[in-house]
């Protein structure tokens, strides 16, 4: 579900787009480190948003980031790289190992491709179990309670399960707001900002909802026709509803970046707040930017595109 973020290079600019990269390999390198070369698979766009939140946040001295350089990684062309290190990208890791884990259970719990097969789906069963606890040990490091996160996802399927025709699309998004909202406002306390935790919760609250709807959106077509289980479907929204809730949640996420006191909120604004109404009209097929979309995708050479459902394979970085 998380992966709307994904923004073009020419609009980021040199200095952001490295920036951006160095928090997207310092996730990658996060979950290396703490949890082995296959825990990489779960790097994902919007997951280093913790670490730059995090990291826009903590107060350092003119011109210093947490940044380590790291190695020689065939994804950025054998080259090394400066990368985001700390408790912000390790907030990441634990958000993106618990939230793929509970994407695996769910793909096996509908019997998905491969998954149909027992063999297959208990592997995965047992991936996601250790992804999930690993999450928990990562988020523990951080003094991070993943349990909000498992929670949401064990209501998620209660949720859907008794949504239905006239049920408020918001009612099933409602699980995954409230995991994202837990998520944003923990980089507050990473970063000593304990008076921006109200703001950016409510930014992941809604930011949670604008992924979900997306998400939502961009499956309609393909759930249609495998008879999968879409929220728009079920509960009867149209597009056109779909489109203001996601505009709404655009405007919401604006104005309570406002409220957040950043040291340095350039990177942050320009994805929140620049970035999200582009993903919300890729999705709705309103308009497209003029580049390729995929250009700033993870550890893409210049001139070379990585998907963005690509993971970062192991490497020597």
């Amino acid at each position: 579900m998380f992966g709307i973020v994904r923004p073009c290079r020419h609009r980021l600019g040199e200095r952001l787009r490295t920036e951006w990269m160095a928090h997207l390999c310092g996730l990658c390198l996060a979950l290396r480190g703490d949890h082995g070369q296959f825990a990489r698979v779960v790097t994902n766009y919007d997951g280093l948003l913790v670490s730059v939140l995090t990291e826009a946040q903590t107060a350092a001295p003119a011109g210093a980031r947490l940044r380590r350089t790291a190695g020689p990684c065939p994804l950025r062309g054998m080259r090394t790289a400066s990368v985001a290190r700390g408790e912000g990208a390790r907030l990441a890791a634990a958000v993106s190992l618990v939230l793929a884990s509970a994407k695996v259970r769910d793909h096996v719990a509908d019997g998905d491709g491969l998954l149909a097969r027992a063999p297959v789906a208990l592997a995965a069963r047992r991936v996601a179990g250790r992804w999930g606890r690993a999450g928990a040990r990562s988020g523990a490091l951080v003094g991070f309670d993943t349990a909000v996160l498992v929670d949401a996802v064990d209501r998620q399927a209660g949720v859907e399960a008794l949504a239905g025709p006239g049920t408020p699309v918001l009612v099933v998004t409602e699980p995954t707001e409230t995991a994202t909202a837990a998520a944003f406002a923990h980089t507050a306390v990473l970063a000593g900002r304990p008076g921006n935790a109200a703001p950016l919760a409510e930014a992941g609250r809604l930011f949670g909802r604008l992924a979900h709807l997306l998400d939502a959106v961009e499956d309609r077509e393909a759930d249609a026709a495998s008879g999968g289980w879409n929220p728009l479907t079920a509960t009867g929204t149209s597009l056109t509803e779909a489109r203001r809730l996601a505009d709404d949640a655009v405007h919401g996420i604006r104005l309570a970046l406002r409220e957040v006191e950043f040291t340095d909120g350039r990177l942050a604004h320009r994805l929140l707040v620049h970035e999200l109404p582009a993903s919300v009209d890729r999705a709705f097929g309103t308009t497209s930017c003029g580049h390729r979309p995929e250009a700033a995708g993870p550890y893409a050479p210049p001139g070379g595109p990585a998907g963005p459902g690509a993971p970062p394979p192991p490497g020597p970085a």
